[in-house]
């Protein structure tokens, strides 16, 4: 099971949508499925030219080690050495900061992950939830434990 084009795309504008609403600065967001390749990416009018990579890595790192941002940023307190391999290892596509969420059905099958950057990461965080509740999917950013 995987995400389709069109929820892959109503994430992206309602995740653009909250943070214009917002106030936030400008966004980018990457939806990929579950094996990590890119479904639909949206970047506002703005948002650095390295944006599309950060939104990319943001929700490749999530894939790629079956863990929340949350997870991946106390990994990487504990244990400085495993992330700065870890992230060597995957080209710099994983990051330990909120914005990679991942993207769940009603039943809790994994769907892909979304990335947003561009505002503080717990802004980039709240516009991934607020595009994947738009297209009536299942946010986990390890916030819920």
């Amino acid at each position: 099971m995987t995400i389709t084009l069109e929820q892959a795309q109503t994430i992206v504008r309602a995740a653009l949508e909250h943070g214009t609403e917002q106030g936030f600065n400008p966004l980018t967001v990457a939806v990929l499925d579950p094996g990590g390749a890119l479904v639909a990416l949206g970047r506002q009018d703005g948002s650095g030219h390295l944006r599309p990579d950060i939104a990319v890595a943001k929700a490749w790192g999530v894939l790629g080690l079956g863990m929340t941002n949350r997870a991946i940023a106390a990994r990487a307190a504990d244990s400085p050495e495993f992330f700065t391999s870890v992230a060597t290892l995957a080209g710099g596509r994983i990051l330990s900061v909120p914005g990679g969420v991942f993207i769940r059905d009603g039943e809790g099958r994994l769907l892909g992950a979304v990335g947003v950057t561009g505002d503080l990461s717990l802004n980039d965080e709240a516009a991934a939830l607020a595009g994947i509740a738009a297209a009536g999917l299942v946010a986990e950013t390890g916030a819920e434990d």
